[in-house]
């Protein structure tokens, strides 16, 4: 089994769960297979308490602290969606995986000047934002001659600090949205309150739900709303009890793998 190297001062460190020509060492494929079966559970267990199953809800490990070896170790470990936030650090990724089987998700804020990059790497864009960003991934789709799968990033918390639409523009926004050529809208994307405690953040992940439900009515027949990503580390529980078919899940998956 593959394991990573990192430098580390002077020394040449493996990680590894030994010793190692004197050096403590931690085998990063165990140590994410350990945290990626505890997160599974917890899935889960979540996807039970809303009447769903595992299956419902795809976890997308997010690497952006990692580099590509660490990253070809989640693969290794079973999870092949890879999230990133910064585009030239996708890039780079997906130039280095190129032979591994991945779906890496832009899952940060894109500049349009970044646009004609990354939509060629990735499987799916969570965050799109603006009717600007959204319009230049459909031009830039048409260039291509591809199809861009990508979410409506929504303010559910009203953090003026947040990226997204505004709850009260979304039925205007898919009617703009499903005009443009070569997209493909599959649903919402949304994040708690940097401030929100759990219940605070339960209601915010629900109200992306109700949206949802409020929308279908009204929805375009060429948008489809049936993904909800919502919910990282710290509140991907309640995030899936309330509807979450997608987590984004970073810290801990990666609990015991030093950052470089």
């Amino acid at each position: 089994m593959a394991r990573s190297r990192y430098q580390i001062g002077v020394l040449n460190v493996r990680i590894e769960k030994e010793t190692y020509w004197g050096t403590n060492v931690v085998d990063t494929v165990k140590i994410i297979e350990s945290n990626l079966a505890e997160v599974r559970e917890r899935i889960r267990t979540s996807a039970q308490a809303s009447g769903r199953t595992a299956a419902d809800v795809t976890l997308v490990a997010v690497c952006k602290y990692f580099g590509s070896e660490v990253t070809r170790d989640v693969i290794a470990a079973g999870c092949r969606d890879i999230g990133e936030n910064r585009p030239q650090v996708l890039w780079s990724k997906a130039s280095d995986l190129t032979a591994i089987d991945v779906r890496f998700h832009q899952i940060g804020h894109l500049q349009r000047n970044k646009v004609r990059r990354t939509i060629s790497c990735i499987d799916l864009l969570h965050a799109g934002d603006s009717l600007r960003l959204i319009s230049s991934v459909s031009a830039e789709s048409v260039k291509q001659g591809i199809v861009s799968r990508l979410l409506i990033e929504v303010n559910v918390s009203g953090d003026e600090n947040k990226h997204g639409f505004c709850p009260t523009e979304l039925e205007s926004v898919l009617q703009e949205v499903a005009v443009l050529p070569n997209i493909d809208v599959q649903g919402m994307m949304a994040m708690a309150g940097l401030e929100s405690d759990a219940s605070e953040s339960q209601r915010e992940f629900a109200k992306l739900r109700e949206l949802r439900e409020s929308l279908s009515a009204c929805c375009p027949k060429n948008v489809s709303l049936n993904h909800l990503s919502m919910g990282m580390t710290r509140d991907y529980e309640l995030a899936i009890q309330a509807g979450a078919t997608i987590v984004r899940i970073g810290t801990a998956l990666f609990e015991g793998i030093p950052r470089v």
